[in-house]
Parts: C-alpha cells; structure tokens; sequence
C-alpha cells in the first residue's frame, strides 16, 4: 500500500535519530520513494550517507544547497510529498513547526506543504509533559498534524518513563494505516472509553483497577488516522493521552455512564475499552475514615453495566466491548456479545504475559455473532488497535451502519 508513495522522512537531533535509519529502510522495502530531511543536529547522530544508502536519494540539510538547479529543492519536495513524516520529533521542531519557523530545510520544507504531516515525538519524559511542548502538540493537532505517541521504557537520560521514539513498525503501521484508510472512517463520530475507574469510600480512599488507559488510547489514536471524529471518555490512567481527540475525564462508573450516554445517539461507533469498576461502595463517608478496630467491613452495591445500557439503546451505533478473562475465553466472550448486544467483542486473556494491564502489547481475540473473527498474537497496542478499526470499518454497510 507504500508502493509509489513519496514520502518526506523528517530526522531531527535527538539520539533516537538511530532509529531513522531503520525507520528509512522499512519505508524503502515496502515500496515508498522515500526523501530525506535531516537537520544539522541529527547529523550529529547519524551519517547522511547512511540515509542517502538507505533512501537511494540524495539527503537534503543546508537549504541554500540546492541539488538540482532547475527546481528549488524545499517547494519542489512539498509539492511532490504525499506524506511528510518527521520521526523523531524533538521539543525544539516542535516549538518551531508549532510558530511557523523556517530556518532550516525541514522547517522551511514543512511551511510549504500542503500534504497530511505525522509526528513521532521523542524527547525526556518531563520535556515531554513541560507545558509549553503540550501547547505546541495541541496546536499542531489542531491544525490537522497527526501523531505516533511515544513509547514507554528506558530513555538515553536514564529516566524509565514515556518519551522513547515509537518503533520503526509501529510508525510503518501508522502510515500503513493512513494510505489504507481511504477514509474509511471519514465523517464517522467515535467514542472510545478508557482507563479505569474510581470508587469513593472517603476522600482520600477509593477502589480502582490496574487499568493504564493506553489500549483505548490506541484506538482512539487509530481512528484518528482513518479520518474519525473522535472522542474519549477518559477515567484513571497512568499514559499520556493521545494528541487531536476530545477529552472527557470523570472519576467514578457513574460518571462515565451519563457522559457516555448523554452523547451515544450522536456516535456512530462506541469502543468501551475502559475497565469500570463492577461495585461501588453503599456508604461513602464525607471525612477520612480513621483506623477502628482490627477488621473493617465495606457493603458494595453494583454499579450499572455500562455496555449493556448501551446495548439496550442501541439504534444505529455499532458496539464494541472488551472483555477481559483468565479463562474460558470464547465461552465468556460469546455470552457477553449476546447479553449485551454487541457488534464485535475483543476478549484477552490477562493471565498471559504481554496481555495484561499497564503494558505496550496485547495478545487478543475478536468475537461477532458468527464467532471468532480473528485471533491476533502479541502484538503492540498500536497495531491490535488499527487492526481492530480495519475490522469495524470493514462492517460497516452504511453510515452508522451495524454489522454485516
């Protein structure tokens, strides 16, 4: 789906310029007419003609250096690019893409596009959370800029946390996703659920879940790329959220039920990927609760089954549930899709390593009425989630259309 594409490579100067080269490469072999822009800081990391090796095209970084005299380089690569991907995205081209800066060949190049522009952003965690970099993210998303959001894990400063530059393939998957999309989800509203909720039991005490927010945030960030109007009913997480989305955050199961429901019959399609607490507790005390006595003894009620409220009301929504089991599977997954009529039911067994709660992968299982629809192995939550979206988009009939 690459093969004819040109695609502007954008390296800037951080130390996962590495990863560029790799990231240049896979373009290659899929097919893309890849054309690099490299500024002078990643030229400090990585070599121009290992760019130029991989791309089998010149490299461009001074823009007064003009290759061929007959076109001016920096329009001449706009006009021509259907994509420009800038991976990795460090804090300082963001502030300078986010002002209309162009003092470079890539920032020039980049206020002369008029193509659709993704961003892998990779930076230290706290540069990453620093307000100005959010404004200058939300700014960009505003304009229409699409992003692969960071990854988790050891970051070159020491630091394990958010910030790493996103993998090669999942950067490939995004822009796969993008080409292939062929607006499947365009005009469609979407509303994903993520993260876990909260139930009181005094205001410094409440009941949760493990739940990290980051597969909902996959999906959300998926249907973004496929051309959705997305919206995102957010509760208790520990991941960044995703960049061009509307956020909604609520704390406790009811919460996120009226927020959910005061905007279903305007939502095409409805993804709950958050874990909503099944019980919350009878008495909620207005002050801390202190220590008395060796045992304490909490009286839950249960909360309302958020899907299955949807299920009932469902009119032209196509509903997707989670379902996550450490047994059974297809057994429970079955049983859910009908009781609570559902579209598609994605079970994954968290027992498994890779599967659980927190992590940067998934193994899952997607059900519809007819049964298992496909298995899907370990894989990041960032493909699960446009496969999952390839699937929906699949069957879909008619705008806000169910299943087939």
């Amino acid at each position: 789906m690459l093969k004819g594409k040109t695609i502007i490579l954008g390296i800037t100067g951080g130390i996962a310029a590495y990863k560029g080269a790799a990231l240049c490469s896979k373009l290659v072999q899929a097919g893309a007419n890849v054309h690099v822009i490299m500024t002078e800081s990643a030229v400090k990391f990585i070599t121009p003609l290992t760019l130029q090796t991989l791309s089998r095209n010149p490299v461009y970084i001074d823009t007064f250096d003009e290759i061929d005299p007959a076109v001016v380089s920096h329009i001449h690569l706009a006009d021509h690019a259907d994509l420009i991907v800038i991976a990795p995205a460090t804090a300082n081209t963001l502030a300078k893409l986010a002002g209309g800066h162009a003092d470079d060949m890539l920032s020039t190049t980049l206020l002369a596009a008029t193509c659709p522009v993704l961003i892998a952003p990779a930076m230290n965690v706290h540069m990453y959370e620093h307000p100005a970099v959010v404004h200058n993210l939300e700014l960009l998303s505003s304009r229409g800029a699409m992003f692969v959001e960071p990854g988790t894990g050891q970051l070159a400063c020491g630091y394990v946390a958010k910030g790493r530059l996103a993998e090669p393939e999942d950067i490939v998957a995004a822009i796969e996703s993008w080409f292939s999309r062929g607006a499947k989800l365009k005009g469609k509203r979407v509303l994903v659920t993520a993260g876990g909720t909260m139930e009181r039991l005094d205001p410094v005490r409440f009941l949760t879940n493990d739940s990290s927010g980051k597969m909902g945030f996959a999906i959300a960030e998926a249907a973004l790329l496929m051309g959705a109007d997305v919206t995102i009913v957010v509760g208790r997480t520990t991941a960044a959220l995703p960049a061009g989305v509307k956020v909604i955050r609520v704390e406790s199961a009811q919460q996120m039920l009226e927020a959910v429901t005061n905007r279903y019959d305007e939502m095409d399609i409805v993804i709950k990927a958050a874990a909503v607490a099944d019980y919350r507790a009878v008495n909620v005390s207005e002050q801390k609760q202190k220590k008395n006595g060796e045992k304490i003894v909490l009286e839950l009620e249960r909360t309302t089954d958020i899907l299955e409220t949807l299920g009932q009301r469902k009119r032209h929504q196509f509903l997707v549930g989670f379902a996550a089991e450490t047994e059974q599977i297809e057994h429970y997954a079955m049983d859910k899709l009908s009781r609570k009529r559902c579209d598609l039911i994605v079970a994954n067994d968290v027992s498994k390593d890779g599967a659980g709660f927190n992590g940067d992968t998934n193994i899952v299982q997607v059900f519809g009425p007819e049964g298992l629809v496909e298995a899907m192995p370990l894989l990041s939550k960032r493909e699960v989630a446009v496969r999952l979206l390839e699937l929906v988009a699949g069957r879909l009939i008619s705008p806000g259309g169910i299943a087939e």
